[in-house]
This record gives C-alpha cells, structure tokens and sequence, in this order.
C-alpha cells in the first residue's frame, strides 16, 4: 500500500492539526498496545507497564518523534527513519508484528482523542501512512 501524491499532501495538511498534541497522546497509544496485546511488553521487561509511568512517556513522545519526522520527510521516508529501521531489526530484533498492532492502537488513539478531526478520509490516509512506515522500519529484516 503506497502513498499517492494526493495522499502525501492530504497527510502534510492534516498532521498540522495533530501534531501539537499527539506527543501528549502517543503513550496513550504505546499503552494501550501494552494492554491489548500483552506480547508486545516481551521487548520491554524494564519498563513500568501502569498508565503514565516515565518509561511509557519517553516511549510514546519518540514513537511521536518519529512520525513527525517521517511526515516532514514523506518523500524519502526509508532515509530519514533508516538509523530506526536499524534499532529494530539489528539490534532490537522487534518481531515486525508489532508495528501492525501499534498501528492499530495509534489509530484507535486517535479516533478517541480526535473525534471530529478523524474522518474517514484522515483514517484511510493515515492508515496507509502508519503501513508504510511500518515497511520502511521492517525493510532491513529481509
């Protein structure tokens, strides 16, 4: 699933609105991962797993961190996220699974936090998105 041109701008235009607040959100979305598919906390046996600890925070701000940059550099997305897709499969070796269920729970977090921003055509555009980015963190396990 690529992201057309008209998806890219559609995506630069309405992250404007999210991107403010959805460093505060994006725990939320780590959490409710943790939450909802438990296997996901193998990879992270040091962190404090109750709602708004530190470790859960600086997590979510840079999941947060990342999109932002993956949204500024849209076009060359494999560059700008390629010292992540690094951590991830080199290092971390995080089961590629993973970022499927995290972007799940990030949509989800945005739909309750963002309820009148989160239309269909947001949902569709960011659902391609977080797909992509998943393939560009996941394209050094091959």
């Amino acid at each position: 699933m690529s992201l057309s041109d008209e998806d890219k701008a559609y995506l630069r235009f309405a992250w404007r609105k999210f991107e403010p607040t959805w460093g505060q959100h994006s725990p939320d979305a780590v959490y409710r991962m943790f939450l909802s598919f438990p296997s996901t906390k193998t990879y992270f046996p040091h962190f404090d797993m109750t709602p708004g600890s530190p470790q859960i925070q600086a997590h979510g701000k840079k999941v947060a961190n990342a999109l932002n940059k993956a949204v500024e550099n849209i076009d060359d997305m494999p560059t700008a996220l390629s010292d992540l897709s690094d951590l991830h499969a080199y290092k971390l070796r995080v089961d590629p699974v993973n970022f499927k269920l995290l972007n799940h729970s990030m949509l989800v977090t945005m739909a309750k936090n963002y309820p009148e921003d989160f239309t269909p055509q947001f949902h569709a555009t960011m659902d391609k998105f977080l797909t992509a980015v998943g393939s560009v963190l996941t394209s050094k396990y091959r």
